[in-house]
């Protein structure tokens, strides 16, 4: 089997959707697929690795509608069984020509082969890592929904990552629907001889402090500026004077694929200012793997307060997850999410009380309550932190990578 998997970023480049098509890619190479990853001319060279896994050909300078030649010309030479598109707008600068390469690949495959090749039928499909519309002109309005549907209906099988997304391809009548949520990108490993305590005294947090950890790219989906404003809370009003809160921002501020981060970091850095709060933020940046672990190991408990609430698609929660972490988090939308009835299999969800807290969306005050609630109860947070390494084990990459093969298998057969 041959797998041509096209995504806007590719390790270096930092980025969830990258890190996940690497996970991917490597472990359907160890199972024998043929796989060739194709992506932005500015991931660079991959490191070398010996011998290479798969392929990785960073070929698309813009992506634009000159990108599909480059991938129809790939296409040709590669001759892939399936093509996947790993699906996040902003990855491929908000523009829409990625959504009409499904299309353009059932035209081509229509076509009469050139004399002495066989006839092969091209299968396209899609994970969508979010549903986020592409920007097409001032007042797109319906039209803006209209292409992310046009790609959704027109691969031969479209994947959400998480039950919200699942339903709403629901609603649009989509065929070919499977629900396979992502793992987590940081393994939970921490460093040789990783000691908490001296990693605590290295980021400079005292035995009294309470530390909280926020983990991923600084973006108004995630509700930064609510966390922001609920550690000054914490920080100034009496009642909680006791917590002696610290934040650490785990990762990279900002991800190679959407500029449009860069401002809104630059807004909470001056938030960060104004509140005086200079002194309890501590920033660390990228760092590798077995850093991230030891950041989250050394935290106290993780707040993700995501502004349109928590979902299964979200890297960060489920590295959170994985390193069994206490987590404070915002509600989902419950419209969105479709009956147990309608899904294809019924994943564990997360459960105020049990795997993690769940506060409103950009409300600082009740982030604040749920930190003094764990602060307060250790059996609260053990309980928690539990239930959170509990629902991780339903995300390996073993799992995911397997039901990614039944997808594929399924296709062949099918055609």
């Amino acid at each position: 089997m041959r797998v041509l998997f096209i995504t806007g970023e590719f390790p270096p480049m930092h980025g969830g959707v990258g890190d996940y098509t690497k996970e991917i890619a490597t472990r359907l190479a160890a199972r024998g697929v043929e796989v060739r990853v194709l992506t932005s001319q500015s991931a660079g060279a991959p490191t070398p690795v010996v011998p290479a896994p798969f392929v990785v050909s960073p070929a698309i300078g813009k992506w634009n509608w000159s990108a599909l030649t480059a991938i129809l010309k790939t296409i040709g030479e590669f001759a892939p069984d399936v093509v996947h598109i790993q699906y996040q707008t902003g990855a491929y600068a908000m523009h829409p020509a990625i959504n009409f390469l499904p299309r353009r690949i059932n035209l081509s495959s229509q076509a009469r082969p050139p004399k002495g090749k066989r006839e092969s039928k091209i299968r396209s499909v899609v994970t969508f890592h979010d549903l986020r519309i592409p920007y097409l002109f001032p007042k797109a309005g319906p039209v803006r929904d209209w292409v992310t549907r046009e790609l959704a209906r027109s691969s031969a099988v479209a994947i959400a990552t998480c039950e919200q997304d699942y339903g709403q391809l629901q609603r649009w009548g989509v065929r070919g629907l499977f629900l396979i949520p992502i793992g987590s990108n940081i393994p939970a490993v921490p460093p040789p001889d990783y000691d908490r305590i001296a990693w605590r005294a290295r980021l400079g947090v005292a035995d009294d402090e309470t530390l909280l950890c926020h983990f991923g790219f600084v973006n108004p989906d995630k509700g930064v500026e609510t966390l922001v404003r609920a550690l000054h809370l914490l920080s100034t009003d009496e009642q909680w004077r006791s917590i002696r809160p610290r934040l650490l921002m785990i990762g990279g501020r900002v991800g190679a694929s959407d500029p449009a981060n860069s401002p809104y970091l630059a807004r909470i850095q001056r938030l960060v200012s104004e509140l005086s709060l200079q002194e309890r933020v501590l920033w660390t940046d990228y760092a590798p793997a077995e850093i991230v672990t030891a950041n989250f190991l050394a935290s106290d408990m993780c707040v993700l307060p995501y502004v349109e609430g928590a979902t299964l698609r979200h890297g960060t929660l489920m590295a959170a997850l994985a390193h069994a972490m206490p987590i404070i988090t915002t509600r989902p939308e419950s419209d969105q999410v479709p009956s147990a009835t309608s899904l294809p299999s019924t994943l564990p969800r997360l459960r105020d009380g049990e795997n993690c807290l769940v506060v409103p969306p950009n409300d600082p005050s009740t982030i604040a309550q749920a930190v003094e609630r764990l602060v307060a109860s250790r059996d609260l947070r053990t309980r928690i932190s539990k239930g959170a390494g509990d629902l991780a084990q339903h995300f390996s990459w073993d799992t995911i990578v397997q039901q990614q093969l039944t997808v594929y298998e399924h296709l062949l057969r099918a055609c």
